[in-house]
Order: structure tokens, then C-alpha cells, then sequence
């Protein structure tokens, strides 16, 4: 009997239980005892070994065991058998033990309900604690801050609050475990406020508490309070953990402090936490994330047992980067140290192969994982889903989703979002549909994924009813969803239920002020967007480049070169002005205005260098105020400092070639675009060459130009023919493109009036008459022109 207790107490025991030459040992004491009957206190000492075994070890014979010594009936031993049988992942075992109980206490009770709940069985152990309240039973802090930590959905967070309830009313809620729970709970549930007074409502915090502290900040986005945080435990002389260690390097990547992180790198030294692979790697992407990448590599470089992980996280930060080489370089040296890849592995390759759109090397990668045994990992299939539709194989992701196995909520979200970011709307919808009838609760992603589809469909209906969806679902108050929302009824010409969802979301970041924003610019409604920035800085906050680039352009759309001139102090005040979009819009909103010297020295005060789309922007300011040489000579100087053109350059040369007739000079240009720069023209290069052409009475080879387009003839292009026929008064050709377009275009009030001028121009007033009553039938009335001052 001293040997059993000795045994349990030393603690060369508990090292050894992690061997398998003790499972010998133990068996061989444990006979002894049986054999000489020396179990005299026998409900003590077999039940106090059991939990202490390795996974590893064989449960079932020990059960065996317990029954043959006549133990099957004491509630010590079955507790512990149920302790055993969850830790081995043997649940079904543990509720057969616990079934055939004839006698249950609050241990029995709270080892069912935390075994169901570590084994993911989460709707048994919640369906075990009513069970236990049902019999009469208090549920003790291991029960209730199981269950608590638990309650992660919409709904379980109801739960989650009775139960807060429960330990208030037992008085169990200032115990650090039952605390901690708690506020995890209140934290995933975005109430951050309540997790702070349960927090202060623990009597004693120890470091488990004051992580989950900072874990509900990292949660919830609030990098700088949980950098605060941190701050406190280390003035309070707490010692570290791993965990806090991951907590405060995510509070980090959230505020993008640099200082900070470089302070929490010196205390994980200093604690010597660098033989911690996981602080590690994370510290890793930490670097990567805030730019200092030659730091991450040499903390990559120090980490001493590099795994997956840390190799993932490197091909990770090459693939946000877009770069194909160096990610193809971090595999091939991941695969040099003997490391396989995993699935995690495969996932970031095929999601940058994605976005490169690289189709080659992604189905190589997927016949790679695919080969590796990852075909059914349902991480990859998601990845392969994301690809496909990316690449514009909407079809074939179809039929591979299809094929998935085990389909997650993500794999839905990828193909709803594929189907909308292909046009195919109809099938995105059908598909939402099927996801509801599936009984599958969806997220903030696929709510955002099937309102990207609306903008295809021009639906209100579909729309509203997503929304009244969203309403019954709990998400209304998600950021996230309620900008798509404001987006997709923008984009379907709704704008005041676009308003409206806006008024009523509680805390708006920058990106929802400016979907709206760009609403209210794209709807023309320039006023309202200026007094929406006027709110938004009333509030505390400043715009960001993406929304001075939209008041910009309302400015100039309107003409209002005083608020043009504010908008651009505050550029310039801000240092928006090094942003290539921001200074772009201020060129382009001074030359719309009428102000083409302000325009130019915005141009050459610009601190973006070099960059093609400011080139192209003060090409076309040029040429809309005439200043044609100018434009040209541009151009040239944009060729000598080796910037390479877009398709937009090559549009607004050949439109200034169009005003001033440079016929031969713009053929050329236009030419060159295939022949020099290897691009493909676009519609927009053949309407300027068409136009061109046909204002300079090269009318033949106008249309000669529009027959031989790669692109069906689209309105646009006949009405440019129709306008040059005017010109030069050919009759003839003006008919016959007049025709082309009423064909496309019944109702165009632009062709009736271009070929009544025609005929009036030639002296045919019968003909000029007819067009005119026929115009008058079919009530396609001229939409009169108005001009706007600024008061």
C-alpha cells in the first residue's frame, strides 16, 4: 500500500508517466495488489492512477480491471473512469460509464459536461448541465466556466448570459476561472464594456484571467488596449506566458505599432521565450506584417526547430506580397530541410495562384496536394474553390464543390462569392438558397459575398429580402455586413435605403463613410457627399485617400473650385498628397473646373514620381483645355523617363491627337499599342481611333475600322461615324450608321437629331421633317442641357 502512495507523490513518478516502460510497472502493482488482497483501502488508491495516465495507455483493459476487482459500482472509480475515457477521446465510453451509473454527484455530472465540451460535443454537454439543474444539482466553477466558454453563436450567447446569471446568483462569479470564461463569452459576443466589469469583478486575477483580458481586446480589435493591458501586468510583476506573449504580438499586428513590438521581442528574450516555436512564428509574421521584413527573417533565421508553421508563415508574407518567386523559393527551401507541406501550406499557394491568376502552377500545386493526401482537407478545397473562381473557371469550381465531401461554411462563402464576382447572380442566389435550407447558419462573409451579387441583377426585391434576412439573423450590427449592404443598394440606384442602413449602423469606421460617400458622388448628388465629409470630421475623424478622392471628384463634377481649393489645403495639410490617387484627383479636379495653371503646378509639386496614371491625368487635363502641343509634349517626356504607359495613357494621346487633327501621328500611337507595347486595344482605343478618323473625313476608313474591331459594334462607335458624316455632310453613310444604331438603340434622341442635321444641312427639309415626326412618335424627347455657377 506505501508503495502506491509513494508512487503518486514523487515526482520522478510523474515524469515517468510519460514513459511506456511505467505501463508495465503499473500493471504488474496493480496485479500484486489484487493477488494478495491488499486493497483494504481500495476506493483510494486505483482511481488516483488513472487520471494520471498517458493517452496513450490502453483505457479499456483498465476498465476491465475495475470491473474483475469489483469496483464497477463505486462512484470514485467511475468518476474517474469518465475522466479517462474523455481525455482518451473515447466519449462514447465515458457516456456508456455515465449511463450506467446508479448513483451520480456533482463531480460525475462536471467530468461528463467538460469531456463532451474538450471532445467538441458542444450541444450534448449543454444538453448535460440542463439535465443536471433538472435532478437538482448546483453546477460547480469547472461546469459552468466549461459550458460558458462554450457559448460561441448567436444563440449560445443568450445561454451564455443566463449562465453569468446562475454563477451570480451562486456567487461563484468572482472565481478566476468561472471570470475568465465569462468575459471570453461577453468578448466574442463584441461587448467589450461588460467583459471590462467582469473582469473587475474577479476577486483574485490570476495570469489565466489577465490573458483572457487581453485575448477579449485582441478579439474585439483593440490592439492599443490590449497593448494597455499588458503594460499593467508588467507593472504588476506578473510573469508571462506563451499565451500572453501570442495575445500582446496580436495586439500588435492590430495597432501596427512597430515600437511596441519591438519591446515585447526584449521581454521574450529576456524571459527566454525563444525556444517556444509559437511565439516564435508569430513574431515572424509580426515583422512581416509591419513592413521590417529583413527583422522577420532574422528571427526566422534564430528560431532553432523551424516546423511547417514557420515555414508557412514565410511563403505567407511572400504571397500577400504577390510574389510568386520568393514564396516558390521559401517551398523549395521548406522542402530541402525535409519538411513536407501540410494543408496550410497548400492553401496559401493556391489563394496567391488566385490572385496572380497563375492557372498553370496552380493545378500543379493542387495535383501536388492532391498526391500529398490533402485532396478531402477541406482548407484546400476551399483554397481550390477560390482559385478556380478567381481564374474564371465558375463552372468548373461548381462541379468541384460539388464533389467536397465535407463542405464547411467557408467552402459555401467561396462559391457564392465566385459566382458573384463572375456575374452569376442568379446561380449565387440559388445557392444562398440551398445554404438556408441546409439548416447552415451563415456568417458576416456570406451575407457580404451574396449582396456583391446584387449589383448583376438590378434587383431591389432580392435585395430588401437579404436584408430583412440579415435583420432576423443578428447581423444588422456588423460593420462588415452593413457596408456591403450600403454598397450593393448604391449599386442598384437605392440610394436613400443606402442612407438609411447607414443612419442606423451604431459605430461606422472609414470604409462605410466612404461606400456612402461614393454613393452619393456616382448618383450625382455632390452636395449631400460634401456635407457627409463635413460629418465625418465633425466626429473626430479624418478621411482617408479613398474619400478625398471622391469629394474631389465631386468637386470638379460640380464645378465648385472653392471647396476644390479647401479640399486640397487639407491634402496637402494631411500628406494625402503622396498618395498617387489623391494627387491624381486634385489634378483632374482643377482642370474640370476651369483651372488648368493650378492643375499643372499640382502636377509638379506632386511627390509621386514617375507614376503613369498622374501622366495620364494631366494629358487629358491638357487636351480637354485644348492645349494639345502640350499634351504631346507630355507624352514624349513621359516616354524619355522610361514610364510605362497604361491602356488610359494611349486613350487620352489619341483624343488629343483628335483635337487637333493629328491624323497620321494618332494612327501611329494607336498602332504602336499592339505592335510596340504588346496590348491588346480595348473598345475605349477603337472609339478614339474611330472618332478620329471620322472627324477628319477619313469616313471609309472609319468604318472600314469599326467592321474589322475583335468587338461586336456597340452604339458609341456608329454614333462617331454618324457625327463625322455630319461634318462632311455625307448623307449616304450618315443613313446607314443611323440605321446600325436605331437597331442597337431604338429610343436615341442623339441619332434622330444628328440626322435631321444632315438632311438640313443638304438642303433635304422633307427628309429633315420626317426624322423630326418620327422622333415625335416614338417620344424620344432631346434631354435639355443646364449649366451651374458657384455662389
Amino acid at each position: 500500500m506505501p508503495l502506491l502512495i509513494k508512487l503518486r507523490s514523487c515526482k520522478i513518478a510523474k515524469q515517468q508517466y510519460s514513459s511506456p516502460m511505467i505501463f508495465p510497472f503499473l500493471q504488474s502493482i496493480i496485479s500484486f495488489h489484487a493477488k494478495s488482497h491488499c486493497f483494504s483501502n481500495k476506493l483510494i488508491h486505483l482511481p488516483l492512477i488513472i487520471p494520471h495516465l498517458p493517452l496513450s495507455f490502453s483505457a479499456i483493459p483498465n476498465h476491465a480491471q475495475i470491473v474483475k476487482l469489483g469496483h464497477s459500482n463505486d462512484m470514485f472509480s467511475q468518476n474517474n473512469l469518465l475522466t479517462m475515457y474523455s481525455k482518451s477521446h473515447l466519449l462514447c465510453r465515458a457516456r456508456q460509464v455515465f449511463d450506467e451509473m446508479t448513483d451520480r454527484n456533482v463531480v460525475s455530472w462536471t467530468c461528463m459536461i467538460t469531456g463532451s465540451i474538450q471532445n467538441g460535443e458542444c450541444e450534448m454537454g449543454f444538453r448535460l448541465f440542463r439535465q443536471m439543474l433538472r435532478v437538482g444539482f448546483y453546477p460547480n466553477e469547472f461546469a459552468l466556466a466549461s459550458v460558458v466558454s462554450a457559448c460561441e453563436s448567436y444563440e449560445e450567447i443568450k445561454l451564455g448570459v443566463s449562465l453569468h446569471s446562475i454563477a451570480l446568483k451562486l456567487g461563484i462569479d468572482r472565481n478566476p476561472y468561472v471570470g475568465s470564461s465569462v468575459l471570453l463569452m461577453y468578448a466574442k459576443n463584441r461587448d467589450t464594456e461588460v467583459a471590462e466589469i467582469a473582469f473587475e469583478c474577479i476577486f483574485y486575477r490570476d495570469l489565466a484571467c489577465w490573458n483572457s483580458m487581453v485575448e477579449s481586446y485582441v478579439l474585439n480589435g483593440y490592439g492599443y488596449n490590449a497593448m494597455r493591458t499588458v503594460c499593467s501586468m508588467h507593472r504588476k510583476g506578473l510573469v508571462f506566458d506563451q499565451f500572453t506573449f501570442l495575445s500582446a504580438i496580436k495586439g500588435c499586428l492590430i495597432s501596427k505599432d512597430l515600437n511596441y513590438a519591438r519591446q515585447i521581442h526584449c521581454l521574450i528574450i529576456q524571459n527566454r521565450f525563444e525556444s517556444y516555436i509559437a511565439v516564435m512564428n508569430s513574431l515572424t509574421d509580426l515583422y512581416f506584417t509591419l513592413g521590417v521584413k529583413d527583422v522577420a527573417l532574422k528571427v526566422f533565421d534564430n528560431i532553432l526547430e523551424k516546423d511547417v508553421v514557420s515555414w508557412n508563415t514565410l511563403i505567407s508574407a511572400a504571397a500577400q506580397e504577390e510574389d510568386e518567386i520568393e514564396a516558390m523559393g521559401f517551398f523549395s527551401s521548406m522542402l530541402s530541410t525535409g519538411l513536407k507541406p501540410n494543408h496550410v501550406t497548400f492553401s496559401v499557394i493556391l489563394r496567391m495562384c488566385a490572385v496572380k491568376e497563375q492557372i498553370s502552377l496552380g493545378l500543379q500545386f493542387f495535383c501536388l496536394a492532391c498526391r500529398s493526401g490533402y485532396s478531402d482537407n477541406v482548407l484546400v478545397a476551399n483554397s481550390v474553390v477560390d482559385f478556380l473562381s478567381k481564374c474564371g473557371f465558375v463552372n468548373t469550381a461548381y462541379h468541384f464543390f460539388r464533389s467536397i465531401p465535407a463542405r464547411n461554411l467557408v467552402t459555401w462563402n467561396e462559391m457564392i462569392s465566385g459566382y458573384g464576382l463572375n456575374g452569376y447572380s442568379k446561380e449565387a442566389f440559388q445557392l444562398f438558397r440551398n445554404l438556408l435550407r441546409s439548416n447552415i447558419r451563415g456568417d458576416e462573409f456570406t451575407y457580404s459575398g451574396v449582396l456583391g451579387a446584387c449589383k448583376e441583377t438590378q434587383d431591389s426585391r432580392t435585395c430588401e429580402q437579404i436584408h430583412g434576412n440579415i435583420i432576423k439573423s443578428g447581423f444588422a450590427s456588423y460593420q462588415y455586413v452593413c457596408t456591403s449592404l450600403v454598397k450593393a443598394y448604391s449599386m442598384i440606384g437605392s440610394v436613400g435605403n443606402s442612407f438609411r442602413v447607414f443612419e442606423e449602423v451604431g459605430e461606422l469606421d472609414l470604409v462605410s463613410w466612404g461606400v456612402i460617400i461614393s454613393a452619393f458622388v456616382k448618383r450625382g448628388l455632390f452636395g449631400e457627399a460634401l456635407s457627409l465629409v463635413n460629418c465625418l470630421r465633425e466626429e473626430g475623424q479624418q478621411p482617408d485617400e479613398f474619400i478625398l478622392a471622391n469629394i474631389l471628384n465631386a468637386c470638379c463634377n460640380a464645378a465648385l473650385i472653392i471647396q476644390c481649393r479647401c479640399i486640397h489645403s487639407h491634402v496637402v495639410k494631411t500628406g494625402h498628397e503622396k498618395h498617387f490617387c489623391v494627387a491624381s484627383a486634385v489634378i483632374d479636379a482643377y482642370a474640370k473646373c476651369g483651372d488648368i495653371i493650378s492643375s499643372k503646378m499640382a502636377f509638379d509639386n506632386s511627390s509621386v514620381e514617375n507614376d503613369a496614371i498622374l501622366y495620364n491625368t494631366m494629358i487629358t487635363a491638357y487636351a480637354h483645355h485644348g492645349l494639345i502641343k502640350k499634351a504631346l509634349e507630355l507624352y514624349e517626356q513621359m516616354r524619355l523617363a522610361n514610364v510605362e504607359p497604361t491602356q488610359a495613357t494611349f486613350v487620352a494621346v489619341i483624343s488629343a491627337c483628335n483635337h487637333l487633327g493629328l491624323v497620321e501621328q494618332g494612327k501611329y500611337i494607336f498602332n504602336s499599342i499592339s505592335y510596340i507595347y504588346g496590348m491588346r486595344p480595348t473598345k475605349d482605343h477603337f472609339l478614339c481611333l474611330i472618332d478620329l478618323l471620322a472627324r477628319n473625313g477619313l469616313l471609309e476608313e472609319a468604318k472600314a475600322a469599326i467592321e474589322s474591331m475583335p468587338y461586336e459594334p456597340w452604339p458609341a462607335a456608329w454614333r462617331s461615324l454618324l457625327n463625322g458624316c455630319r461634318i462632311h455632310g455625307n448623307k449616304e453613310m450618315g443613313e446607314i450608321a443611323a440605321q446600325k444604331i436605331l437597331k442597337l438603340v431604338p429610343n436615341d434622341d442623339g441619332v434622330y437629331v444628328l440626322l435631321s442635321n444632315i438632311y438640313a444641312e443638304d438642303g433635304s427639309w422633307e427628309c429633315a421633317e420626317k426624322i423630326r415626326m418620327k422622333m415625335e412618335e416614338r417620344r424620344a424627347q432631346k434631354v435639355p442641357g443646364y449649366s451651374m455657377i458657384e455662389i
